[in-house]
């Protein structure tokens, strides 16, 4: 009975761990080869949120979260783990806000595509509306624009030593990628500098 209980403590337990590292396959979805993992259902469109939930706690600064429109490239680095959620992109941007912003432990700096201000509704029908949406999603939050080329550069780097979850949804529109770099939320640059200026007057 202790080592049937023991076993049901250990696989969820394991589960985050593997998740974390981006080689978790799950009984609802699926994984293939190669270091950048993806799973999917298409039944259980609401595992990814599960998935998220518990890799969220063993996530901090340096790791990234993103939700990406369906045409986002899988990456090969290491690190990171792409999740098919079968989902649309504004409901899973508010989801992911929403559970950060339960953490105690991490805060997130948000990025956007710099191209997304400029698409023209002519030539994505309906960017109007998300671009709308999203504004209303992020809410107060600040979100830095950064061209689309340079973000996927900065996660390729970053997955080389970090973990990084990309949720693709059924978005298609381009430039609707949003990303969440992680950070200390006990922790800040100013409080950062303070702590650098008192050792260097300590040396």
């Amino acid at each position: 009975m202790q080592t049937r209980n023991a076993l049901k403590v250990a696989a969820p337990l394991a589960a985050v761990a593997l998740l974390a590292t981006g080689t978790l396959a799950t009984a609802e979805g699926s994984t293939t080869p190669g270091p950048s993992t993806t799973s999917s259902h298409p039944t259980h469109q609401q595992s990814w949120k599960r998935q998220l939930t518990q890799a969220l706690p063993s996530l901090g600064h340096r790791n990234w979260i993103v939700v990406a429109d369906s045409a986002y490239p899988q990456q090969t680095s290491a690190g990171v783990t792409t999740i098919v959620t079968n989902a649309g992109q504004a409901q899973v941007v508010r989801d992911v806000v929403a559970l950060l912003d339960q953490q105690k432990h991490v805060k997130p700096h948000v990025q956007v595509d710099k191209e997304l201000s400029y698409v023209p509704e002519k030539s994505a029908p309906g960017i109007t509306s998300y671009r709308a949406d999203l504004k209303k999603i992020l809410g107060s939050q600040e979100v830095k624009p950064v061209l689309h080329a340079d973000l996927i550069s900065k996660l390729d780097t970053a997955g080389k030593q970090f973990n990084v979850i990309v949720l693709k949804t059924t978005m298609t529109l381009p430039y609707t990628s949003v990303f969440f770099e992680l950070d200390a939320k006990y922790w800040d640059p100013q409080r950062e500098t303070e702590l650098r200026k008192l050792m260097e007057q300590g040396q």
